[in-house]
Formats: structure tokens, sequence, C-alpha cells
């Protein structure tokens, strides 16, 4: 349960702006799901999830824009090994199928890593495009994910 709080969050700070944890922990239950501020307060600490400053001069939370290698970091694993239902690759465009509703997360967390090799990534409802820099990037990437869901 506790991984499929946290790629609800991840999906909500990135479709919405979120100020305060009240407000994160109402769209939570919004979607189903039950917990207590110091649940959402552990959450956003382990996800690494920051307050920014808006141009309304307000703030949300957003994911901490911090260098990440290729390696994978523990909340894109747990969203994987979770949510991902099955992959490919065709030259350099990876296509990942997620659960339902969570291919956001999915996305957001492979932007939140900064990885020179992915030009980007386009998310559904239940799928994500990521367009690789090149064929042996998106097979050593799908190589990885293959790995992790062992």
């Amino acid at each position: 349960m506790k991984s499929k709080r946290q790629a609800k969050i991840m999906e909500i700070i990135s479709t919405k702006n979120v100020e305060t944890q009240e407000q994160l922990l109402q769209e939570l239950q919004a979607q189903g799901f039950t917990g207590t501020q110091a649940t959402i307060s552990r959450d956003i600490k382990e996800l690494q999830i920051v307050k920014e400053l808006t141009s309304l001069g307000t703030y949300r939370y957003a994911v901490a824009k911090t260098e990440m290698n290729t390696a994978f970091t523990g909340r894109l694993n747990t969203i994987f090994r979770e949510c991902v239902t099955r992959f490919d690759y065709a030259q350099n465009i990876i296509v990942i199928h997620t659960m339902p509703g969570l291919a956001n997360a999915a996305a957001s967390a492979l932007d939140a890593m900064n990885m020179s090799v992915v030009l980007g990534t386009l998310a559904g409802d239940d799928t994500v495009i990521v367009v690789m820099r090149d064929t042996n990037a998106a097979a050593a990437f799908c190589g990885e994910i293959k790995n992790l869901m062992k």
C-alpha cells in the first residue's frame, strides 16, 4: 500500500499545485487512500519532495531537482516494481505499460533522474513513452528494468 500511495503522491504533485501536507492528504483521500499527516510527512521525506516557488509567488510540492546518476533510485525501484506491467523498445523509443493511473508517477520518476540519455517522456493513464538518445541507450535501459523486475 505504501508504494501505491507514494506513486499516487508523485502523480498528484506532478499534475496539481499542492501547497500543504493537508492539501496532499485531501487529494489522496479523494482518490481512496488513507493516511495521516505524519504518514504524508514521512512519504515526502522518502520521496525527496521539496517546496518550490511558483511564478505566482506561492509554493508547491515538487521533486527535488538534484543531479542523479543512471542507477535506479529507491523511489524508481519501488514505482517500477509495483506498477509496471510490461515494457519493450523499438529503436530509441521505450513503451512502458503500468497499472491504470500510474503512468504519470513512473514518467515523473524518470524525469526526476535527469539522465542525459533520456530526451523526454510522455505519459497517459497507463502508458509511458520514453524517447532515448539512441537505440543502445534504449536497450540498456530496458535491461535495467528487466533486472529490476526479477
